[in-house]
């Protein structure tokens, strides 16, 4: 069956599943594959409870005379190039986001900023993958003025593939830094792999690249980009330029628009290095027609969620919960920032960062040698990694063992960040500190 032909029906039926657990009544399932599953095998199942067609690629799950089954060459692709034809049909003004740090929860921002004026479309949690972006493109209905979508990478290619199912109109790299190491080989590799968005809007010429103008590698990648630059401090030359008021520990910024009258946000988030996030969603927003007072209202409002940049305050401590993923970026950054924040009485508890390769051991070690210089009152380090490092810290195996300390004895009265690898499971210790 063609995209054209798949995308009629489509239109009669527009909910898509590719859980055969999860079967919206009249929904098309799409049986993926994973290295564990095959989804072919739940085809039939997902009929029965309540999907009206199933897209399968093996022609031995498609039973005889049934045209409830509909046979491709692969269901993934055909699940691409679906969203893709959708996006073309609508049509709708997309915003691409992809960076090393900060994208999810700058694509937040930036969807409550627009939110004040348009009707907003966002990719949900982390959906940025090869299958969680088609996701959100589908989820895409003609009465959506504006859509910003998050694309992540963790092998070289994988911007690529995501930038031309989703063709921005829009584009920013929030910045690169040292992840998924193991995937890309090098940092060179992380570069190139995000300036793969910066490659289909020079090759495309489709719109406008917002970009740090403080940031020297992606500044040295934009050649004949169409830019729209921020960042900090203002100067001439940016469209929106800001500072760091105080964080102690929420930020308050500050903000201008080319040199004109400034404007200062409270903000509910923990951590000065989001001025960036909040400027960059300010661009997007001013950009397309958001004035101002919207644009601050959204952003006073805002209030994280997900472990990223959140407080929690429990019973006996304030938690900076952080622990949904963490690299040598953006652990260096989360540290200097606890460092620096005007409160008593602060902590770490970090817990290995994941993916690094070859890298992993030097990128620990070096993350322990600046936890030396800073001026916390206490550290404890989780993980084999961490395990391995050179140093005088608490060290625990794992989770269980932290939560087995805390049950024992509770730290009180603390500031503390906890902050690691999703893997690593540090979540779990919100209930207990």
């Amino acid at each position: 069956m063609t995209t054209e032909q798949l995308y009629q029906i489509f239109e009669s039926h527009p909910v898509v599943t590719t859980d055969s657990r999860d079967c919206p009544e009249g929904s098309i399932f799409f049986a993926l594959k994973g290295a564990s599953f095959n989804g072919n095998k739940f085809a039939a199942a997902a009929l029965q409870q309540g999907c009206a067609f199933a897209v399968v690629d093996e022609p031995e799950y498609c039973a005889q005379g049934d045209e409830r089954y509909i046979l491709v060459d692969d269901v993934l692709r055909a699940f691409q190039l679906l969203a893709r034809h959708h996006r073309r049909t609508l049509g709708t003004r997309i915003v691409g986001i992809t960076g090393t740090n900060g994208k999810t929860t700058t694509k937040e921002l930036m969807a409550a900023v627009l939110g004040e004026k348009y009707n907003v479309l966002y990719t949900l949690g982390n959906f940025n993958n090869d299958i969680g972006v088609p996701k959100t493109l589908l989820r895409l209905k003609p009465e959506h003025q504006v859509a910003v979508v998050e694309m992540g990478a963790s092998h070289p290619g994988d911007i690529k593939t995501l930038v031309e199912l989703v063709e921005p109109d829009l584009a920013l790299i929030t910045n690169v830094g040292m992840a998924h190491l193991q995937g890309f080989g090098s940092f060179e590799g992380v570069v190139k792999t995000k300036g793969e968005l910066y490659d289909f809007m020079r090759q495309s010429k489709r719109g406008k690249v917002f970009v740090d103008a403080n940031n020297p590698h992606l500044m040295g990648i934009v050649q004949g980009l169409d830019l729209v630059k921020y960042g900090t401090p203002a100067s001439d030359g940016l469209f929106v330029g800001g500072k760091v008021v105080s964080a102690a520990p929420f930020l308050r910024f500050a903000w201008q628009r080319e040199g004109g009258e400034w404007n200062e946000v409270q903000t509910h988030l923990v951590g000065a290095y989001n001025v960036l996030n909040m400027l960059a969603a300010i661009s997007v927003g001013l950009y397309l027609g958001v004035s101002a007072d919207e644009a601050n209202r959204a952003l006073a409002n805002y209030v994280p969620s997900n472990n990223r940049s959140q407080l929690e305050e429990t019973a006996h401590n304030k938690l900076i919960m952080d622990a949904y993923n963490a690299n040598p970026t953006s652990m260096s950054v989360a540290l200097n920032n606890l460092n620096d924040m005007e409160v008593p009485h602060k902590m770490a508890i970090l817990g290995d960062m994941l993916e690094l390769g070859a890298a992993s051991a030097e990128a620990h070690q070096a993350i322990v040698d600046q936890l030396s210089r800073l001026s916390l009152d206490e550290v404890w380090l989780v993980g084999p990694e961490f395990a391995r490092t050179r140093c005088a810290f608490r060290k625990f195996n794992d989770v269980d063992e932290v939560i087995a300390q805390l049950q024992n004895q509770c730290p009180e009265g603390r500031y503390i960040l906890v902050k690691g690898s999703h893997g690593i499971r540090l979540d779990k210790l919100s209930q207990c500190l």
